[in-house]
């Protein structure tokens, strides 16, 4: 996230200030998830970019583009529609679990993408989302129905059917990630939270209290999935059962930044449909919403350890409407009593959401002693001469190797954190 003072600019999940308004954009906190528009041929905003150059080039270059073929004729062999969702659903998981096993360099490397990379994953999902839309079988579909397969599509595609911790000896730590956002600037970007979520996907570490399994999400950059619950249906299950979590974003330039405190407002910046969401974070039960949650990350420790190349930092900054005032003010020492949430340590923006959605549901549960919260990570950047969105390549050593810095240390943080005890709020 950008960490500028100006509550417009605190995107969240990535590294550039955009100052930008749409007209009449504004998503009512009910909306329907962007990925369940019902109507047959009508694509999405994110499915539209997929013609474009970069990311035909990404699918290409990654042997991703062979997913959508091979998805478009098993469901022209679809009998009926229960065929049809088991079909969504295996397509949808073998495209996670090719991903994963991509990135943590199982079977061949299909294309010459480097294996780290998240982004044919995001690419390659949206193909399959838009065969599904454009699908009309002969037996038919309802629109329930069509909202369905797309929410499995979804849901499989994104590790979410595939949180598996077998045994009782290892410890057990959830860990997610993002797809990238701001496409509209730049079409190539990548999530290095994304990529985090793809290489420490099932992994074992080793730990000073033992071994530790990792299991891993990506969650979409949209404001109505979070809306619709879509950051608690996929943890409310896993959280009694954990020894750690942490949700992952895309922050600043060259930092890590540990969290200390989540806000309970969204801001309104465009999501990856360009739809925009201003007000308190709808959640269950808003009568007993606070308007602050924190983290039980050991920040103390984080900040310490020698985790890697890029310094980490235990954020407390948040903004504030000061009770009893009318005007956002930003205190570097975290919220005053009783005031109105207007950005946590992680912006406003869905970063901050999802730790505020997370922590929340953490609490809610009845779980002071589990560590959990929201780690940023830097930002993702091209080499020097690759910068320009219109004319750069879509890789280069530089960002290769950012992006593998960032994702061995996410792990490295990991591994300290599972050494140490909750922090108290």
């Amino acid at each position: 996230m950008t960490h500028s003072f100006s509550a417009t600019t605190r995107l969240g999940l990535g590294g550039v200030a955009l100052l930008l308004v749409l007209a009449g954009s504004t998503l009512p906190a009910t909306a329907s998830p962007a990925v369940a528009a019902p109507t047959p041929d009508a694509t999405t905003v994110e499915e539209q970019r997929l013609d474009r150059t970069a990311p035909q080039e990404i699918l290409r270059r990654s042997g991703f583009d062979s997913s959508a073929p091979r998805f478009e004729r098993a469901l022209r062999d679809s009998g009926g529609y229960a065929q049809a969702e088991r079909t969504v659903t295996r397509h949808g998981s073998a495209l996670w679990r090719r991903a994963v096993d991509r990135a943590q360099g199982r079977g061949p490397a299909t294309g010459d993408l480097s294996r780290g990379d998240d982004r044919p994953l995001y690419w390659a999902r949206l193909t399959l989302s838009r065969e599904l839309r454009s699908w009309e079988p002969r037996f038919g579909l309802s629109d329930a129905q069509r909202r369905a397969l797309h929410t499995a599509l979804e849901t499989s595609s994104r590790g979410q059917d595939d949180l598996r911790f077998p045994g009782h000896r290892a410890k057990r730590v959830l860990v997610t990630g993002f797809d990238p956002f701001t496409l509209d600037r730049d079409v190539r970007i990548g999530n290095p939270s994304g990529a985090s979520a793809l290489a420490l996907d099932g992994t074992l570490i080793r730990t000073a209290e033992g071994p530790a399994r990792i299991e891993t999400v990506i969650f979409p950059v949209r404001w109505a999935d979070f809306a619709e619950g879509a950051v608690e249906r996929a943890l409310a299950r896993q959280l009694p059962r954990l020894d750690l979590f942490t949700t992952v974003s895309q922050g600043r330039q060259g930092r890590f930044d540990v969290e200390r405190t989540n806000g309970a407002w969204r801001g309104g910046f465009p999501d990856n449909e360009n739809a925009a969401s201003t007000g308190t974070v709808p959640v269950d039960d808003p009568g007993s919403q606070p308007q602050w949650t924190t983290t039980t990350l050991p920040y103390r420790q984080l900040t310490a350890a020698d985790t890697g190349r890029f310094p980490v930092y235990d954020n407390t900054e948040v903004t504030e409407i000061p009770a009893g005032g009318t005007q956002p003010v930003t205190r570097p020492d975290g919220p005053t009593s009783g005031s109105a949430s207007r950005a946590g340590g992680g912006g406003d923006y869905l970063s901050n959401e999802i730790a505020y959605r997370a922590t929340l549901l953490r609490d809610r549960l009845g779980l002071p002693d589990l560590p959990g919260g929201h780690l940023h990570t830097p930002v993702l950047r091209f080499g020097a001469e690759n910068t320009d969105p219109q004319t750069g390549k879509v890789t280069d050593p530089d960002f290769e190797r950012n992006r593998a810095d960032i994702v061995s240390q996410v792990g490295e943080l990991v591994k300290t954190a599972l050494g140490t005890p909750a922090a108290r709020p």
